[in-house]
């Protein structure tokens, strides 16, 4: 099943869409994850530490005042004593319910009864002061010291335990961060590798047989009319429809152009039969008009001739175009030299350009290398360019030949003065029937001759060219391969 395009552009975005999602939940569930590791230790860690620090208040403020009852007997001091007592006890359950380890829950027991020590060697020490009798002090105040060193020491055991489990969280942070980095680092590659082969498949796609479809309809331009334009089975139906369209048009081109073929080779054949015997008759009459002939009719039939003439050489163009254009054009290639044929073009043009006044510069280099050519198809093309630089270069101008050896053939130039091209004619020069913008009513030929040009140069392998500037004049350039 082949897909359309707007179907293969749709598949595509939705795919890459999919992937950058995918990309994006990933993303979002691990930094879910990470929300877990702040919280512990804001929710647990935080919270053991300020537990702690409050504890050890709480009791040294409890040995403060036990030892200041003991100075003193006064019951305030030890009241002072017991509500530290009760907020003790509070935070070391807060404290107990926020422990989730089991060696602090350890270290918590072990608080719990060294607290209660504490509490009941204070019970029996204010037994002994209020009732004045007597009772070992020292032995009570070591033993009292000793159990608030070992809470405050137990205490800070805690205090430690949270401090490692949140550095071991900060550290266990730091590498999921260093994995997710990477993990989300190789994905992204591999889902951009995914995109841009999922992106070239589908553009390759429709390019390529676009880019198919324009070559032929370049080749379609320059007159091939083949119907061999095919695409892989893949393409897209809009593309496979617009080729069968095309090798159509091409079928259709190609009959009409076998059509004009043969009406210009039949006419051409039909009409120089004729206009020959035209031509011959013509002849006949002015070699046997004597003197009594009136001017009128020698001038009449001297411009017969002429008009023969010129109807023969037009057939002839048009014969020699279809023939090009059909391929059937055969060329005698012999290697030569161009020079003689320069001289020959201008020669046959000095007349017409005498009666405009325009003087003709030959620049030809000694050192110009043979070329292999057909010597009357470039004379042809000499002429051709040549004539045309004196045809539309007005009364007075110049005309300029420039002949120079190249690192692999000749270079030839002609350069006029005339009234030059304009830039949107000069692309379609050479096209065939085609008429400068800009050429006078005197100037109108077939717009055939520029068109034989470059068929010839093309036969020969070389290229041919034109560069203009309106209002200073136009320069013809073509080279020939050695």
């Amino acid at each position: 099943m082949r897909l359309t395009i707007f179907s293969r552009l749709v598949i595509g975005f939705i795919i890459i869409f999919l992937l950058q999602l995918s990309v994006s939940i990933y993303v979002v569930i691990r930094l879910t994850h990470f929300e877990e590791v702040p919280n512990a230790i804001l929710d647990i860690d935080n919270k053991i530490i300020d537990y702690e620090k409050k504890l050890s208040d709480i009791l040294l403020s409890q040995v403060r005042y036990e030892k200041k009852f003991i100075i003193t007997r006064d019951t305030t001091l030890y009241d002072r004593f017991i509500e530290h007592k009760n907020e003790f006890t509070q935070y070391f359950m807060e404290l107990q319910s926020t422990v989730n380890t089991s060696q602090a829950e350890n270290l918590l027991m072990a608080i719990e009864k060294t607290y209660n020590q504490y509490q009941s060697l204070i019970y029996d020490e204010k037994k002994y002061v209020t009732s004045a009798n007597d009772y070992n002090q020292e032995a009570y105040q070591q033993k009292k010291e000793n159990a608030v060193n070992l809470i405050i020491d137990k205490l800070q055991e805690i205090r430690s335990l949270s401090e490692k489990t949140t550095d071991k969280r900060i550290k266990k942070l730091g590498t999921e961060v260093s994995k997710i980095r990477n993990a989300f680092f190789v994905i992204t590659l591999l889902f951009f590798i995914i995109g841009i082969s999922i992106s070239i498949l589908v553009t390759r796609g429709i390019v390529k047989p676009l880019t198919a479809v324009k070559h032929k309809t370049q080749k379609i331009a320059e007159g091939d009319f083949a119907e061999d334009l095919s695409l892989q089975y893949l393409s897209p139906p809009e593309i496979k429809e617009l080729v069968t369209t095309i090798n159509w048009m091409c079928y259709n081109l190609k009959q009409i152009d076998k059509i004009k073929a043969d009406f210009f080779s039949s006419m051409s054949h039909e009409l120089r039969t004729p206009l020959t015997s035209i031509k011959e008759g013509i002849n006949l009459l002015l070699e046997k008009t004597g003197k009594e002939t009136e001017y009128k009719q020698q001038r009449l039939l001297t411009i017969m001739a002429e008009e023969s003439n010129r109807l023969i050489e037009l057939i002839n163009t048009f014969l020699d175009l279809s023939k090009m254009e059909a391929g059937m054009m055969r060329y005698s290639f012999f290697p030569e030299d161009i020079t003689p044929l320069i001289y020959q073009a201008i020669n046959g043009i000095e007349l017409l350009a005498a009666a405009k006044n325009i003087t003709i510069e030959a620049q030809i280099d000694n050192g110009l290398p043979v070329v292999r050519m057909d010597s009357e198809r470039i004379l042809q093309v000499l002429r051709n360019i040549v004539g045309n630089a004196v045809k539309f270069t007005p009364f007075g101008g110049h005309v300029k030949v420039i002949a120079l050896p190249l690192k692999h053939g000749v270079g030839v130039s002609v350069a006029d003065t005339g009234e030059g091209i304009a830039a949107e004619d000069l692309k379609r020069i050479f096209d065939k029937f085609h008429q400068g913008s800009n050429v006078s009513d005197n100037n109108i030929g077939t717009g055939l001759g520029l068109s034989i040009v470059k068929h010839i140069i093309d036969a020969h392998g070389g290229k041919v060219w034109a560069e203009s500037q309106p209002g200073i004049g136009s320069t013809f350039f073509f080279v020939l391969s050695a």
